[in-house]
């Protein structure tokens, strides 16, 4: 696969690409995978080389590669407005229409939106409001962030303080006063013999020992994916919002859906939040927000967060924060075009069309004795791979199972992604029976010769 003559793009890509979350010995082996272009749910590389991404990119290009609509409203943006700010008062057109329309699709009768350039800065500008207003309302003190282990909330200081990954240690994180939560993954946190609603019970309780523990007056909200993302798309047990929710307001604590990857369809509903039935105090929308067509997010404010950050903004005579690009007319033109897109074209309607037979794919999988567990929600799913099915004993670390099954899709034509001792499948709502059935096929046939090589 690799192209080591001079000059060659896998030699320019490492000559002066400096790569993020990337297994660096699969580059150095196999050389970075250089893409030119898209159609509908494939990418082509400066090889000529077609793949099936079944990532969506990352999880974002729900629309497609090409989607010519997005592409339009982003040309026709640039023509006419291609840039401003949303500071000092002044702001687009399309970012006011934008914020109406978000409010609108929201599961909230009224509210604000704050605009950011990633789910990341939204996560962090989130965090600021809850300390802001810890400081305005007396509690200055109401500082401490509540997430969950192997979630994931972004990359900056703050964002990758709150994401409960081990990885972040290598920075000398989290900061301080981010407490992690046990991940509520029942298959793998689940102990012997514990039905499932024991175990959310027993998730609740940690929450309420928590809270207890720490002092409510010193924690300022709880962070949660509807179902975690990167953590391996694991989807929250039976109840367990329903569970925590009454926990979090009986000590007036903002609960937060973190909506980057669940938001605008993924779980075949608008919102992962609505899907699990519960109504969050604030969202962070990302990703499908423009359906990976432009660098946006967005922290959408329910009523009671609305009116508080307005009296203490009020109190001093501004929010004191903010971006260069907030609310990019672009962006917001791009925005405006994805949602309809999503919610008017059919692409949510496909999801949940799709969703039996993706569920059926993920169901064959797991028919495999390496593989542990087959989970999902709408159209993100994993597979966990393990040397022995029966107690659930994962594959040596230094096999980098996952990693290898990813390679060898890749060599098959199929980009999915590895995770731990997962692999995360999250296609494009365009994907049709056809191309989920090539997807399934290509990750079967990946799976089994990686299996034989190491089981």
């Amino acid at each position: 696969m690799r192209d080591d003559t001079p000059n060659s793009w896998e030699a320019r890509a490492d000559a002066h690409s400096f790569y993020g979350f990337t297994d660096l010995p699969s580059v150095r082996d196999r050389g970075a995978v250089v893409l030119t272009h898209g159609q509908g749910p494939y990418v082509f590389d400066v090889h000529g080389r077609k793949y099936l991404d079944a990532n969506s990119g990352l999880w974002n290009m729900v629309a497609g590669f090409d989607h010519p609509g997005l592409a339009e409203a982003a040309k026709a943006q640039y023509d006419r407005f291609p840039g401003y700010h949303a500071f000092f008062g002044r702001m687009s057109d399309q970012t006011v229409m934008l914020s109406e329309k978000l409010i609108e699709v929201s599961p909230f009768p009224r509210g604000k939106v704050f605009y950011t350039n990633s789910g990341s800065e939204a996560n962090d500008t989130l965090v600021k409001m809850l300390w802001f207003l810890g400081g305005a309302e007396g509690k200055p003190e109401r500082r401490k962030i509540l997430t969950r282990k192997n979630g994931y909330h972004g990359v900056t200081a703050v964002s990758a303080s709150m994401t409960g990954k081990p990885y972040n240690s290598v920075f000398g994180l989290p900061l301080d006063g981010f407490i992690h939560l046990t991940c509520p993954h029942y298959w793998r946190e689940g102990q012997p013999g514990e039905s499932e609603a024991a175990f959310t019970a027993r998730m609740a309780q940690e929450l309420e020992d928590t809270i207890a523990r720490e002092g409510a007056d010193t924690i300022a909200g709880l962070v949660a994916e509807p179902v975690m993302g990167a953590g391996g798309v694991i989807p929250p047990p039976e109840g367990y919002f329903q569970a925590i929710q009454p926990i979090l307001r009986k000590h007036g604590i903002p609960l937060i859906a973190d909506e980057v990857i669940c938001g605008f369809g993924r779980c075949g509903e608008v919102w992962g939040s609505v899907a699990y039935d519960f109504v969050p105090d604030a969202i962070i929308s990302s990703k499908n927000l423009t359906a990976g067509y432009f660098p946006m997010g967005a922290v959408i404010l329910g009523p009671d967060l609305t009116d508080r950050l307005q009296a203490a903004s009020d109190a001093i005579e501004e929010f004191p924060h903010g971006f260069t690009a907030s609310g990019h007319p672009v962006g917001c033109a791009v925005a405006l075009k994805a949602i309809d897109v999503i919610l008017t074209e059919g692409l949510m309607e496909n999801v949940r069309a799709l969703t039996p037979k993706f569920e059926a794919g993920l169901n064959w999988l797991l028919e495999n004795p390496n593989i542990g567990e087959a989970r999902g929600k709408g159209l993100m799913g994993a597979v966990e791979a393990v040397r022995d099915k029966a107690t659930k004993t994962p594959f040596e670390s230094n096999l980098s199972v996952s990693e290898r099954i990813a390679n060898t899709c890749t060599d098959h034509g199929l980009i999915c992604r590895p995770l731990g001792q997962a692999v995360v499948l999250c296609p494009a709502f365009i994907m049709t029976e056809s191309q989920m059935d090539e997807m399934f096929e290509k990750l079967n046939t990946s799976l089994q010769k990686v299996f034989s090589e190491v089981a």
